[in-house]
């Protein structure tokens, strides 16, 4: 019973850093594509 929680709360810790790198990634890029696209001056 142990090693099955403790096996879950490995993978639950794996797919939480996963989470956050492909936030930060995605944020990341949206913040690039703000700052190298023209400004829309209309």
């Amino acid at each position: 019973m142990f090693k099955k929680l403790l096996i879950l709360a490995g993978v639950v810790g794996v797919a939480a850093v996963v989470a956050r790198k492909v936030k930060a990634s995605n944020d990341e890029r949206a913040l690039w594509h703000e700052a190298t696209t023209a400004p829309d001056l209309r």
